[in-house]
């Protein structure tokens, strides 16, 4: 029996952000309709490295594979010349059991499907006109989640708040190739925030960042940072102030994401939240109903994604003829 074997270099050349975009909101309607099988998620933290690893899988049933996911995040990294983020996942073949890929993606197809995400809440929940776009972190999934945007809207205007402040050149000089709409630096992160029609959280912060007071009526924020009890980008209050709370999975807002604070400050209760944001995908919950809503979406990153991800990753090597096989 061969298992095939893809390294990121040829991983980066299978998928494009459309086709990331199709494949996880087609991921999220799966979830909602109850065909998918998601454990409970294994977190692993190295507290003297600043570093978690978590451990995500998935099968929707029916499917030819099922799949597990390891992604890193080891914050002291880049002091050492590294990436913050690295990862692999296996595919395996659901009627056998049997290993079928090996993706060595280094954390890409984790960033590519959670930028993936961020675009496809931002399709049913964000306004129709978008002005100004707010982003809080310059790290690799900032500029994930800015580039899934830019293929579901249009807008004139991103601010970015980062650090370090150098940080924040770096990201525009990397992503102004990329979106037609101006970037520019931001100095704090009200800033961002103040004005911005959407704004993107993407850190690891254990302190709220985004004050309730600086959110302008009928924004949109989607808030990815938050995937730990520990974490949280968003004042609770926040949550409490909007007319729709959106989770990914509710089951996992609940104990991780920025949903987690709000219920457990007795700002909302479970049963508050809106909707899955599957729900909204499949039509069982309207999505944004006013151009003067506050919407937030809660993602902390569901199996079925990696699943999604890493089979399209797959399909398409085949396609292009890449990957080595490995005789187990």
């Amino acid at each position: 029996m061969k298992l095939m074997v893809i390294y990121e270099k040829e991983i980066r050349q299978t998928i494009t952000q459309d086709e990331a975009l199709m494949a996880i909101e087609q991921a999220f309607a799966d979830y909602a309709q109850g065909k998918a099988v998601v454990p409970e998620i294994i977190a692993l933290n190295i507290p003297e490295s600043k570093g978690e690893v978590h451990l995500k899988g998935a099968h929707i049933k029916n499917y030819e594979f099922f799949a597990f996911k390891v992604a890193s995040g080891f914050y002291d990294n880049p002091s050492k010349g590294l990436p913050v983020g690295s990862g692999m996942m296996l595919l395996f073949n659901a009627e056998t059991g049997f290993p079928v890929c090996l993706l060595f993606d280094n954390g890409y197809l984790t960033n590519l499907r959670t930028g993936a995400a961020g675009g496809v809440a931002a399709k049913y929940l964000a306004g129709q006109e978008i002005n100004q776009v707010g982003i809080i972190g310059s790290g690799s999934q900032a500029r994930f989640q800015l580039h899934a945007l830019s293929r579901i809207k249009s807008f004139s205007r991103v601010r970015v708040w980062g650090i370090p402040p150098e940080s924040i050149e770096q990201y525009i000089k990397d992503m102004q190739p990329l979106i037609e709409a101006k970037i520019e630096g931001a100095r704090t992160i009200q800033q961002a925030v103040k004005g911005s029609d959407l704004v993107i959280t993407v850190t690891p912060s254990k302190q709220p960042l985004v004050k309730s007071e600086w959110v302008k009526q009928g924004a949109h924020i989607t808030a990815v940072g938050s995937d730990e009890p520990e974490k949280q980008e968003l004042e609770a209050s926040l949550l409490g102030r909007a007319d729709k709370v959106v989770a990914d999975s509710l089951s996992q807002c609940i104990r991780r994401g920025e949903i987690h604070h709000a219920v457990e400050e007795g700002l909302m209760k479970p049963e508050d939240v809106y909707a899955e944001l599957g729900e909204i995908v499949i039509g069982r919950k309207p999505a944004r109903e006013s151009s003067e809503e506050i919407t937030i979406c809660d993602l902390t990153g569901v199996g079925v994604q990696d699943l999604a991800i890493a089979s399209l990753a797959y399909k398409k090597a085949i396609e292009k003829g890449f990957g080595s096989f490995l005789e187990i």
